[in-house]
């Protein structure tokens, strides 16, 4: 919207609407206007800059991106007639090239994992191989697995469609959930042949009481592991270590199932389905499917004028939320479908109601058309939304992450993304939510006052023109290891050999002298020794799949009883302590009490006027040095830490990012075994760097913040994932030091691979510090939303030249071999 004052965001009334008119929920073609040598998303871009995007600094980059063709093959000989018939009634003539390719390979008996992108119909891929095996043989099973209920409940609703009649009635598809009512659980366990379910459930309700459901695993004969590009990290090595114990249990059942899983496209799918399922899979990748043009913008919001400042003085500029609820307003007013996906639960919840506001000086029927969307909501909530979504009753909807996946949402017009996702894959997979009936759209991502957000919309080069990264995940980290072992011992006793297999003898040993499990020769059969689980043990309660950090906490609204939702104990001392502003479909709720110990934060109803936002002060300790370089004055290292964490207050903030005041906070110390990279320098780089003792500590305080900010660039992870420590002197080097570290029991992989990439990481950390435009930093460059210490010291300038002679002494590489 050209011309707006900076700190004046008064909603520009749409052209469809200035005359009172209504909306146009039409054809895309009409709602272009007059634009016809123009694609429609720039169409939308234009409006949305009300005509003047040429010269609007808020645009740093845009591209467009040209349509595709779609490259059709005819049926597999193999597919069930019957199955083609169906396919066929829902609007699919022919299949795709890679649709073809992926499901002759799983029909053949090989692992496939189908990588392609967003809408390019990988369902089918698998629909065509499970339900000719299922109708082939009336005993056959299959299980599909997704890592989100909507997108199980999606899925779940297009076989059921291709089920309903006669001759594929018989296959019985099922979901099995944590929404599935109990009397339903058992009918799906005696009669369905296609259970639908999530890696949570799978571990949960039906590895643990595995007997129950002899009938499916005696006659597995496909699984479906869709999205598969999102188990990583935690998630992704809790994952792998469930799907190994099914393999397990399905060759006790005697079957052999064929797995096909699902991706977004990525950069080696094969070798991450294969650390995933524990086999070899092969990759299909060539997208036969057709895709509409699209006009990829970048968008940096303008800083806050009138003398507002955030921290010790920082410049502010305005939200990606603010700047995301004008846009998707200005569109939905346009009668453009939208989705804005936003980082976290509140933003969604901040960005619809501000939407909404927004709309309702246009229409007053247009607020009741937009909504909000994410994890945590009861699950009639969520298929409510998923109804309107799909059947376009919601004109626009802010969410999280929960509605990236394959949900089939079609004919949207416009994507925004307010912050950088964290991965590219991320970025691509929610752009591709759009113009999924190859119309073509708009993409619009929206930087977040963040170091690697600034960096993204002013070097589009390292997201446009950037490969996809590899997952991280790690079956071997031992906090996630040790667990699932005792659950396959549960499950089945345990044998030396596949002990050995999991590399896992001294953790087993260690978990023996803990009284959990213990070890019986003599036992099997063949007269070898098995492992089993003692009596004291309860695995299966101690693994939350998710990664979460303890026990869930329910949050309570004590004035009607109701519970909101859940967190899990690691994050809600942050996120729940006593005065914190939560918000749930909306409504603004404040904390009352949180109550660790019984798993509960009672909140009421209020709304304060303000936001906040936790302080904690953080220690670490090196237990054990993995891996460590020399460098000339520089010394890198990987090792294993203690992190020792502490929430001690939290700020008030008005709307404007204004701090208002920190409120003390008396909570208990959280300790955390994890993984850390490190760089230590010695005094004489300090000096040769210009930074004297008195700001040295401000100066690595600041190089931290900007390398956190900027790891997402070189692993798949996010700032909330990891966390750092800096000191101009730390006792277990005795040298000025920066530590960033994974914030999951026993390490993600992210500070490993920071580690492996170390010279690029800093290399991008020192362009982002020098990229932003302020002058003595702010939250685009070297301030952190999580700093305990209340982002004091910080010396930007001094982290710039620390960086520089860093850099300078790792040489070329990436840092980590060692000097000659």
């Amino acid at each position: 919207m050209a011309g707006r004052a900076a700190d004046a965001h008064t909603f520009r009334t749409p052209s469809a609407c200035r005359d009172g008119a209504a909306v146009n929920d039409g054809d895309p073609a009409r709602r272009s206007g007059d634009n016809s040598d123009i694609s429609y998303g720039r169409s939308l871009l234009n409006r949305v800059l009300n005509g003047s995007a040429s010269g609007d600094s808020r645009l740093t980059h845009v591209t467009e991106l040209p349509p595709r063709a779609a490259q059709v093959t005819k049926w597999p000989e193999w597919t069930s007639p019957d199955v083609i018939a169906a396919v066929q009634a829902t609007g699919v003539a022919e299949p795709w090239s890679h649709q073809s390719r992926a499901a002759d390979l799983a029909a053949a008996g090989r692992h496939v994992v189908v990588s392609t992108g967003t809408a390019s119909g990988k369902s089918l891929a698998y629909q065509l191989p499970v339900l000719t095996a299922l109708q082939a043989d009336p005993r056959a099973t299959a299980l599909y697995l997704a890592p989100t209920k909507a997108l199980g409940a999606d899925q779940l609703r297009m076989v059921n469609e291709l089920t309903s009649e006669d001759p594929l009635r018989g296959i019985h598809p099922a979901p099995y959930d944590g929404d599935t009512p109990a009397e339903i659980r058992q009918w799906v366990r005696a009669h369905a042949r296609w259970v639908f379910t999530n890696p949570d459930m799978l571990h949960v309700g039906m590895l643990r009481s595995h007997q129950r459901w002899a009938r499916l695993f005696r006659q597995l004969k496909y699984i479906v592991v869709d999205e598969c590009h999102i188990y990583r990290g935690v998630f992704g090595s809790h994952v792998a270590l469930v799907l190994r114990r099914l393999r397990r249990l399905a060759e006790r059942y005697g079957a052999d199932p064929v797995f096909v899983l699902c991706s977004a496209t990525a950069a080696d799918p094969a070798a991450t389905a294969e650390k995933l399922i524990g086999a070899p899979c092969v990759a299909v990748t060539d997208d036969g499917s057709p895709q509409g043009a699209r006009t990829v913008a970048l968008w940096e919001p303008p800083l806050l004028g009138s003398g507002l400042t955030g921290e010790n003085g920082a410049a502010l500029r305005r939200s990606a939320g603010a700047e995301a609820a004008t846009v998707m307003a200005d569109l939905v007013a346009e009668g453009a479908r939208t989705l804005t996906f936003v980082r976290s639960r509140r933003g969604a919840e901040l960005i619809a109601m501000d939407t909404r506001r927004l709309l309702a000086d246009v229409d007053a029927g247009l607020p009741g058309r937009v909504a909000a969307y994410r994890a945590g909501y009861l699950a009639e909530d969520r298929r409510a939304l998923e109804t309107a979504l799909s059947e376009g009753t919601l004109l626009g909807a802010a969410t999280t992450n929960a509605l990236e996946l394959g949900v089939d949402i079609a004919g949207l017009d416009a994507v925004v993304v307010a912050g950088y996702p964290g991965t590219v894959a991320s970025f691509w997979q929610q752009a591709g939510r759009a113009g999924r009936r190859t119309q073509g759209s708009l993409v619009l991502l929206i930087a977040r006052d963040d170091p690697l957000d600034t960096y993204l919309v002013h070097h589009p080069e390292a997201l446009l023109g950037r490969p996809l990264e590899a997952t991280i995940t790690d079956p071997h980290n031992p906090y996630v290891l040790g667990p699932h072992l005792l659950c396959a011992a549960l499950e089945q006793p345990l044998s030396d050999a596949e002990v050995h297999t999991f590399q896992a003898w001294e953790l087993l040993s260690d978990l023996a002298e803990q009284g959990l499990i213990r070890r019986r020769a003599g036992v099997a059969r063949d007269g070898s020794a098995r492992w089993f689980v003692t009596a004291d043990a309860h695995p299966h309660d101690e693994v939350d799949v998710r990664g979460g950090i303890g026990t869930a906490i329910a949050v309570v609204d004590v004035e009607s009883g109701r519970m909101l939702g859940t967190t899990d104990a690691g994050r809600a001392p942050a996120t729940l302590h006593p005065g914190a502003v939560h918000l749930h479909q909306g409504e603004s709720y404040v904390v009352d009490e949180l109550d660790l110990e019984d798993g509960v934060a009672l909140v009421h109803a209020d709304t304060p006027g303000w936001s906040t936002s936790a302080r904690a002060v953080t220690s670490l300790e090196i237990e054990a040095v993995t891996e460590e370089h020399r460098h000339g004055s520089v010394t890198t290292g990987l090792a294993q830490v203690l992190v020792t964490r502490q929430v001690v207050g939290y700020l008030r903030r008005l709307p404007s990012g204004e701090v208002l005041d920190m409120t003390p906070l008396d909570l208990p110390a959280q300790t955390l075994p994890t993984r850390a990279v490190y760089y230590t320098v010695t005094p004489d780089l300090l000096v040769r760097a210009g930074i004297d003792a008195r700001h040295a500590g401000g100066a690595l305080h600041a190089a931290e913040h900007a390398a956190i900010g900027m790891l997402p660039l070189v692993a798949t992870c996010d700032r909330w994932d990891i966390g750092g420590v800096s000191t101009a002197e730390h006792a277990d080097t005795g040298l000025p030091t920066v530590f960033v570290y994974d914030g999951h029991p026993g390490g993600a992989g992210f500070a490993e691979r920071g580690f492996q990439r170390l010279r690029h990481w800093l290399a991008a950390t020192l362009g982002a510090i020098d990229s932003c435009a302020c002058l003595s930093g702010c939250p685009s460059c070297v301030q952190s939303p999580k700093c305990g210490n209340g982002n004091n010291p910080l010396d930007k300038a001094g982290a710039a030249r620390l960086l520089r002679a860093v850099l300078a002494d790792l040489g070329e590489g990436d840092g980590d071999s060692p000097e000659p």
